[in-house]
């Protein structure tokens, strides 16, 4: 993580923190430079107008094409074999092979409730043994018998339905009654009404949920076939960096070593690693070439500036440069790149809430999709209050949910964590802005939404 100013990333973010005045005049701006091309490349008129250096501007990618080239480069080069898990590890992850039933089920005629078994018509004389669940096939009943069943248990043979505790009574010389009228089969689930031995239960790419899990179990599942969790290494870099205390003498605290293995967690990954590596080139190309993780995220450097390493390293192992900037605000100068067949990395930002940004544009998106994971649904809320939008790029600024509106937070500057710290989601303002009561994308956080993909274990 960087301080606003402490590295050269800061150039890149100046304008995340845009003023109304500042946004204005870049609105002037704007309009004296040409149209985008359509493949975010503007003339060096329209890049020096943001003050960004006019190769940055030409080679950022807009920001929904940013993420769906995240995605894009899981599913062209990422083949991952299927695993075989026991059920206690299944939490999450995507089934790769069918769920079959492996049995009926139920695999026995069952009580529905506690109660009689009965059979013919009333009254009944009732035996004195009952019958509880998980013992062996009780012996048949025959007409007018009836016998003590719980919930669950096996159903005698040839008996006509179970009359329920409450429906019952018994008489004096012990005959049992009902007290409304039973219907024939009542209260009892017979074998297969749920799935027969060989039905296909969930098909391929089903999210293991807690519900799937119980399901699994019943059908008579000790393992499953899943799609293996993601395994990412996280490497810190910079010098400035305090791992505990106090900031001091220009030492500044490292936000990003401690949020970014849990957030990445939450994203569905398996943090092999996290090193701290500093402002040291050879030890970064080290740590990327004896990677085993299927993605390597950085944490700053991804600028021009003397101790930004992450591109020349990239360029010394022969990386594939597959997004170097976005358009969007923070986090301009993120960049995703293929450094092996099956790897890849996303170099955040040291800016805290630009490397968010980074997060939910290029690393979530290519999880998801290693994954196997279905993209969420978008989705829209009204703003409470209007948000000033930059003139070429998009902004992602973090916002509370209440009922059926989003509400901006403050502190939302590159380097802030406060904003996000309270934050149920990230609205996306596009160029230009969003006026108060106008609709705007969301992007939740993975644990605002209760979901199971969080996990900080």
């Amino acid at each position: 993580m960087t301080a606003p100013g402490t590295r050269s990333e800061a150039s890149a973010e100046d304008t995340d923190d845009l003023d109304v005045e500042e946004a204005l005049a870049l609105v002037r701006d704007a309009h004296r430079e040409p149209r985008d091309d359509g493949a975010g490349q503007a003339s060096a008129p329209a890049a020096q107008s943001s003050g960004a250096r006019p190769a940055e501007r030409h080679r950022a990618t807009p920001w929904p094409q940013a993420r769906e080239a995240a995605a894009r480069a899981a599913r062209s080069r990422a083949r991952r074999a299927p695993v075989s898990v026991p059920l206690g590890d299944a939490l999450g992850l995507a089934l790769a092979a069918p769920l079959d039933a492996l049995t009926d089920l139920p695999s026995f005629d069952t009580s529905a409730m506690d109660g009689w078994a009965v059979a013919g018509p009333g009254p009944w004389q009732v035996r004195e043994e009952g019958v509880l669940a998980g013992q062996t096939q009780p012996g048949p009943l025959t007409d007018g018998e009836a016998v003590r069943i719980a919930t669950g248990a096996r159903v005698p043979a040839d008996t006509t339905a179970v009359l329920r505790t409450e429906h019952g009574r018994i008489d004096a010389q012990g005959r049992l009654h009902t007290t409304r009228e039973m219907l024939h089969g009542q209260d009892i689930r017979p074998r297969g009404q749920e799935c027969r031995s060989g039905d296909q239960l969930l098909p391929v790419g089903t999210l293991v949920t807690p519900a799937v899990l119980g399901l699994a179990a019943a059908a008579g599942y000790d393992t499953v076939t899943v799609v293996p969790r993601p395994r990412a290494e996280v490497l810190v870099l910079g010098d400035e960096l305090l791992t505990e205390g106090l900031p001091h003498d220009g030492l500044i605290r490292d936000a990003l070593g401690p949020m970014l293995p849990p957030w990445l967690r939450a994203l569905g990954a398996d943090v092999i690693a996290v090193r701290r590596i500093g402002d040291d080139a050879k030890a970064l190309q080290k740590a990327v070439t004896r990677s085993a993780a299927d993605l390597i995220v950085t944490t700053g450097g991804t600028a021009a500036g003397p101790v930004d390493h992450v591109h020349p390293v990239l360029e010394r192992v022969g990386a594939e440069l597959l997004v170097d900037g976005v358009k969007v605000r923070p986090g301009h100068p993120m960049l995703l790149a293929r450094t092996k067949e099956h790897q890849h990395l996303v170099g955040l930002p040291g800016n805290p809430l630009a490397a968010v940004s980074g997060l939910l544009t290029l690393a979530e998106p290519l999880l998801r999709t290693l994954a196997a994971h279905p993209a969420p649904e978008p989705y829209t809320l009204p703003l409470r209050e209007a948000v000033h939008g930059h003139p070429h790029d998009t902004r992602l600024i973090p916002v509370v949910l209440r009922g059926d509106h989003a509400t901006p937070l403050h502190y939302n500057g590159p380097a802030m964590l406060r904003g996000i710290a309270a934050a149920d989601a990230l609205a996306v303002v596009p160029p230009g802005g969003v006026r108060q009561g106008e609709e705007a994308e969301l992007l939740d956080l993975p644990w605002a939404t209760a979901g199971i993909g969080v996990c900080f274990t």
